[in-house]
């Protein structure tokens, strides 16, 4: 198993980070993998597989960049920057672009553990992965930002709130599938047999992303980042499922709220997922709130809802459990 080393410091100095970067890489692996895992990506991929696969139909370089830069263990580096706090995606992707042709192709030897095909010897290699993702997220990302962007802020809040609930063993164990505190500062990654890094002083963030993948990346051994697959219900494989008992006390359409808050969500969020109106979630919120079953707060420009534990009390007794964070799964090689 690949586990990095993590003292005191570094994790107490460790922050979510939300990366426009990272979910259009996110979304370039999803596009390459053409396989949903849940409904909501599979209707993505419906909408966009088509242009993409058109795209490097028209460009053999381009294709055969791809099936190397994302191969089976590893990533090559250079396509997955380690996000800054607060960079837009314009910024993210000059950093991609600014790679030299030498070093993108040693870190695609990397990622394919040999040879290079002979088409990919060549210097434009970094020009043509950031066309690329400034195509992903043009096309197929920067449309569904603002929806997105709201998701990823509620994930975060659903894990600083973990936090607060169980420490932070507790949110690294939950994270992605091969993520897990292993004790005595050791923080597990992934379940690859890599050697162990020591990362005690150097920046540690994590990036929540919405397509169901992930992977770690570092910088120069200064600063590392978990990219991990966001946890709620916009990100899952569909609706709530309310029990009969709870929607009858209730009734169906403001139990079917208070079950989706086990993580926080915004109201245009509510809307989306349930496909009720504004008028009528906002309604449903004020009474649950004026009941102590759910709460709201501020993350950055959204305000969020989630339950109480007089609202997870109720949801259990009816017998729908709250939902739990989940996750999946690699510069310095990002690892998948």
């Amino acid at each position: 198993m690949g586990w990095w080393q993590v003292n005191a410091d570094t994790l107490a100095g460790s922050r979510f980070v939300i990366s426009p970067l990272a979910e259009v890489f996110a979304s370039l692996k999803l596009l390459h993998s053409a396989s949903g895992s849940h409904p909501g990506e599979q209707e993505w991929l419906r909408t966009h597989l088509p242009a993409y696969r058109a795209l490097l139909a028209r460009d053999s370089v381009t294709a055969s960049l791809v099936r190397a830069g994302l191969g089976r263990e590893w990533i090559a580096d250079f396509l997955t920057p380690t996000p800054y706090d607060g960079e837009d995606f314009g910024d993210a992707v000059a950093r991609v672009r600014q790679v030299g042709g030498a070093r993108a192709r040693a870190h695609l030897r990397m990622s394919l553990a040999g040879a290079l095909p002979a088409g990919l010897e060549r210097d434009d290699l970094p020009e043509r992965a950031a066309a690329l993702l400034e195509w992903v997220w043009e096309e197929t990302v920067l449309p569904f930002w603002e929806r997105r962007r709201r998701v990823l802020e509620a994930d975060v809040v659903a894990r600083t709130a973990q936090v607060s609930r169980g420490g932070w063993a507790a949110v690294l164990d939950s994270l992605r599938p091969g993520t897990r505190w292993l004790g005595e500062n050791r923080f597990q990654v992934n379940p690859h047999e890599y050697p162990p890094r020591e990362i005690a002083g150097a920046e540690l963030v994590f990036v929540p992303v919405t397509p169901r993948t992930g992977w770690v990346s570092w910088e120069d051994g200064r600063r590392y980042a978990v990219v991990y697959p966001c946890v709620g219900a916009l990100a899952g494989d569909g609706g709530p499922r309310v029990p009969a008992s709870l929607g009858g006390l209730l009734g169906p359409g403001r139990a079917a709220v208070l079950v989706l808050l086990a993580s926080p969500m915004s109201t245009t969020q509510l809307v989306a997922v349930t496909g009720q109106g504004l008028g009528s979630v906002g309604r449903h919120l004020r009474v649950l709130r004026d009941a102590g079953l759910v709460l709201r707060r501020r993350a950055g420009r959204s305000v969020l809802y989630t339950r109480t534990v007089a609202g997870d009390v109720l949801v259990e007794a009816a017998g729908a459990r709250p939902e739990a964070p989940t996750g999946n799964l690699p510069e310095g090689a990002a690892v998948m």
